[in-house]
């Protein structure tokens, strides 16, 4: 028997039809079957009965998935790399950058030299090493960061940047004291409104020398990084060092600023929080609109950090510190500017375009919709291999449909009372920001990821 997705009004009831039933067709690698029905322009209820053939679930003994030795990158990701929205001209991602980094050249400015304390980097490829992705910033083995259901690999040494943090380590073993990273960082992820594959992270990272700490002496305590890893996530006498909590009330009071000029005159809150590369560590949430809004993630970079590019470099000063942080742009654009969809800022129609050319004034720019084309949804219920995970269906979706998809939602579960195997069904929601979309093209598009499954 195969699974069939029934719609009641209320909710989807799984039910279970023979193999004989005239309505279904079995399809040879059990993968997907589509019966539709188009009226007025507008989706109706859509059946779809699927199993998932071995194909598009791969089986491992590993702690994660086998990485595939071309990488798991697909076509729609690669083919995007480099478009760097963050330097697009009147783009509201390089609006919420450049006013960030305004800010820091402006207020911050070596007396020495009279340069801005914050070097720029924007334009960093992001085809990075695993070992500056993820073991430079002390992430363990087993960290679900490191799962290629949730990274894209190149190979097996080599990943698209998950964060712009991945630079931290090289540009500290450069000298730099203080630096802007900007650029595209890559996660696999659900597919709703607020996610893509693709996002635009800001990191920032400060360092501080003796000549500064050492005005901060620490009186019960040395500490140079010598001590395990995990030693700096959880210790006291660490955390309430003299020279740490300089550091910690600079980062603080450096982001509240910058926040303030990008938000206005805000309530923020922090809130203890833990990264693999600093501690301690805290989130920066700000009361904007009535609601708390979470911002960006930053701490005390982790002194083994400190302490291994203090090893590789005689440019990095023993015993120096430092304070990190990053941010998502969208998440920012979207909140100011009041975008509703993540996938507008990869729209090249200039009736979105046009509304943010600077310059422009924060707390006054917003989106006007332009169109509201009808929603069409089809449901698709599939059996649950063990290996199962969801970002790889959502990617086969949208390796499909591209910018077609606006949401995949789970809407139901089923567990088979005696074989006791589990089934989901998902509702796969389809929106144009720009046209009507036709029964055809959507057919078309259930057909290819019926043969990609």
């Amino acid at each position: 028997a195969v699974v069939s997705t029934q719609s009641t009004g209320k909710r989807n009831r799984h039910t279970i039809h023979s193999l004989h039933t005239p309505l279904f067709i079995l399809v040879r690698n059990m993968s997907v079957l589509l019966v539709s029905s188009f009226k007025n322009s507008t989706f109706s209820s859509i059946r779809l009965v699927a199993s998932c053939s071995s194909r598009f679930f791969s089986t491992s003994n590993s702690p994660f998935p086998p990485i595939p030795k071309e990488g798991n990158i697909p076509p729609t990701i690669k083919q995007r790399v480099g478009t760097n929205l963050h330097l697009k001209p009147n783009h509201p991602i390089k609006l919420i950058k450049d006013t960030i980094e305004n800010h820091f050249h402006k207020t911050y400015i070596d007396p020495t030299n009279k340069k801005p304390v914050f070097s720029i980097y924007d334009q960093l490829l992001p085809e990075v090493s695993i070992q500056s992705n993820f073991d430079d910033l002390l992430f363990p083995d087993t960290h679900i960061g490191r799962s290629p259901n949730d990274t894209y690999y190149i190979s097996d040494s080599k990943v698209l940047r998950t964060h712009t943090s991945a630079h931290q380590n090289e540009l500290i073993q450069k000298g730099e004291k203080g630096f802007l990273v900007t650029g595209e960082t890559f996660r696999r992820d659900t597919v709703d409104a607020f996610h893509f594959p693709i996002f635009h992270q800001m990191e920032g990272v400060r360092i501080f020398g003796r000549e500064v700490l050492d005005k901060y002496p620490s009186s019960h305590i040395k500490d140079n990084g010598e001590h395990p890893v995990d030693y700096y996530y959880e210790s006291t006498d660490y955390k309430t060092l003299p020279e740490v909590k300089y550091v910690e009330n600079d980062l603080k009071t450096t982001l509240e600023g910058m926040i303030k000029t990008v938000f206005g005159d805000v309530q923020i809150r922090w809130s203890d929080s833990y990264f693999p590369f600093t501690s301690p560590s805290w989130e920066m949430e700000v009361l904007f609109n009535g609601e708390w809004l979470e911002i960006l993630g930053c701490g005390v970079i982790h002194p083994s950090i400190i302490k291994r590019s203090q090893d590789k470099s005689s440019k990095v000063e023993a015993g120096s510190r430092g304070w990190a942080f990053g941010l998502g742009l969208e998440r920012l654009a979207m909140v100011l500017f009041d975008i509703p969809d993540i996938r507008l800022f990869w729209s090249n129609d200039n009736r979105f375009l046009d509304q943010f050319k600077a310059p422009f004034e924060l707390g006054k720019l917003k989106f006007k919709p332009y169109s509201k084309y009808p929603i069409c949804f089809k449901d698709i219920t599939f059996w649950i291999p063990a290996d199962f995970h969801e970002n790889k269906f959502y990617e086969l979706v949208r390796n499909e449909a591209a910018e077609l998809v606006e949401s995949v939602q789970l809407i139901d579960k089923f567990t088979h009372p005696k074989t006791k195997r589990d089934s989901h069904c998902y509702r796969v929601n389809y929106r144009s920001m720009d046209r009507n979309l036709t029964n055809e093209e959507i057919d078309k598009i259930q057909q290819s990821v019926r043969k990609s499954s």
